[in-house]
């Protein structure tokens, strides 16, 4: 076993270029799975995202930088305000990005950078006062009943080019402080961007467009795709007769869902002049954020046409330069989420997630079951006792695993459990074996299983080492194995060990036997444990 652990750690450090170290960080496909490359290495994101405030507290920096790194993250998410980099037309300040990229290197922590730019939320609220003021040179959305809004309209070139101008200098200013130290690996531009109260700008040069033929290009995109549209695309496309020329309700029909296209196509095509000027300067991997279509919302209602899942198909026409789409999960449906956004080549990473303690369980189900390139819990400074905190035990047990759990992604040698007081049980064929996951607390042996209580949220992941060993990483899990092949064998536990992982070595703790797997019959953490087990299968007849 110490040499397979041995090989493919080795795989997964030295296989790269020799100019690995000198490379900026870039994406690359690893089977099905896309990573992000760090200094010629994959890296996955164990993050935190800051409140919208904290980077501009520069005398709080190095007490939150201290104990985010104490809480075993090695990437922090820092906004990047318009208003404060740019208060001056013309004029760039970043003084608050050079103190959080140099905290980041003290706490040798990895930094994405957050564009706070034309929007926030929608809004455009950090957006600098003279572009504020200037309301007729940098005009705003207006509402179906005519009302002026705090919101730049995508239909302006003069709004385009003072985001774009901003940007570009941002880019600029990264890569000459920053191309060689690789402190900075990712860019966010803008944030969970889209309209409201209304599903699309109702502004002359917006009317003017909406009646305007839709643009070839997408057009174009539609034909080339029309196997793998998204099927609301699809759908809409079909219910009006597949049409390649006309305006938009003669293309998609009457409502609210084609007034979403519209605004997903402009937002795209405005975001797409930025990303591509910026990393022309720069070329650093760039995502878009999304404020979730969640509790049966209409658009207009959520911000209509950000870069949702069922909009993908648009985003990718209209912005190509975009790399990909990240959902902020605030509601319930975690799983549900992570498997809308890691699809049809689109990785999943979780920039924000609503700041809980039962995050420590849905990152393993977010690393295992859907490759993962990071998670990030929101306004992540809020936590008080670093070193107790449920996540960073969570993070701890998943830094040992990083090398092994890059090496495997995209190859189907993963899979992920999450259980709470509705999900409870979930089986998964992995290789040979058919595994099934349960709560813990199904198991009856707790007190607080019985007494009822709420099941707390748990979760895992397993990577499989070769045909008949597998890694066990989590809290409050127990699995069972059996034989997936249908051949007559019986499949029995040959061993079980906890381990831990020091210099990439496993070493064992102890022989997990007896009472901690029930005579022989699973694998099981207990709720309230964090841990990493080894066990080694065998088939009898």
């Amino acid at each position: 076993m110490k040499k397979i652990i041995a090989i493919l750690l080795l795989y997964a450090i030295f296989a790269v270029g020799a100019q690995g170290q000198n490379q900026q960080p870039h994406l690359a496909k690893q089977g099905t799975a896309t990573q992000l490359i760090v200094d010629g290495k994959p890296f996955l994101i164990l993050g935190g995202e800051l409140g919208n405030s904290t980077a501009s507290a520069l005398a709080k920096l190095d007490t939150i930088f201290s104990a985010l790194h104490q809480a075993e993250l090695n990437t922090v998410l820092v906004p990047a305000y318009w208003e404060l980099i740019e208060p001056a037309e013309g004029k760039f300040d970043f003084t608050y990005i050079d103190a959080a990229i140099n905290k980041a290197r003290t706490y040798d922590l990895k930094v994405v950078i957050l564009w706070f730019g034309a929007w926030k939320n929608s809004m455009s609220c950090y957006a600098p006062l003279w572009i504020k003021e200037n309301y007729k040179k940098y005009p705003r959305t207006v509402t179906k009943a005519g009302q002026p809004q705090e919101i730049l309209t995508a239909f302006s070139a003069n709004n385009l080019e003072a985001d774009k101008r901003a940007f570009v200098a941002l880019m600029e200013h990264i890569h000459n402080i920053d191309a060689a130290g690789h402190t900075v690996i990712m860019m966010q531009v803008e944030n969970e961007i889209g309209m409201i109260p209304d599903a699309r700008d109702y502004c002359k040069d917006a009317d003017k467009l909406f009646n305007s033929a839709v643009p070839k290009k997408f057009i174009d995109y539609l034909i080339s795709h029309k196997s793998t549209l998204h099927p609301q695309l699809l759908n809409r496309w079909e219910s009006n007769g597949l049409r390649t020329n006309g305006i938009w309700t003669e293309i998609f029909g009457e409502g609210l869902e084609t007034d979403e296209l519209f605004t997903a196509w402009n937002y795209g095509v405005f975001v797409e002049e930025i990303v591509k000027a910026g990393k022309k300067t720069y070329s650093l991997p760039v995502y878009l954020n999304a404020a979730l279509n969640s509790r049966g919302r209409k658009p207009g209602a959520y911000p209509s046409g950000g870069p949702l899942a069922h909009l993908l198909d648009v985003w990718r026409a209209a912005a190509p330069s975009v790399d990909f789409i990240a959902p902020d999960i605030y509601d319930t449906g975690f799983a549900e989420w992570c498997a809308l956004y890691h699809t049809a080549g689109n990785p999943l990473f979780i920039p924000e997630i609503k700041f809980s303690d039962t995050n420590a369980a849905k990152v393993f189900y977010a690393f295992g079951e859907h490759d993962a390139m990071g998670f990030s819990p929101f306004s992540i400074e809020d936590i008080s006792n670093p070193q107790e905190y449920p996540l960073t035990k969570s993070y701890y047990v998943l830094s040992q695993l990083l090398p092994l759990l890059t090496a495997a992604q995209g190859k189907g040698n993963t899979c992920g459990f999450w259980f709470d007081d509705t999900n409870k049980e979930r089986t998964v064929t992995l290789g040979n074996y058919r595994l099934i996951g349960r709560h813990v607390y199904t198991y009856g042996w707790s007190p607080q299983s019985t007494d009822g209580s709420p099941f707390p949220e748990v979760g895992a992941l397993v990577i499989k080492l070769s045909d008949n060993e597998f890694l066990v990483a989590g809290t409050g899990v127990a699995i069972t194995f059996a034989n997936a092949l249908d051949n007559g064998f019986v499949t029995g536990i040959a061993s079980i060990d906890k381990v831990q992982f020091e210099d990439g070595k496993m070493i064992p703790i102890c022989r997990m036997n007896g009472d901690q797997s029930h005579q022989g019959r699973h694998l099981r953490i207990e709720a309230g444990e964090w841990n990493i087990q080894y066990i080694k299968l065998y088939n009898y007849k």
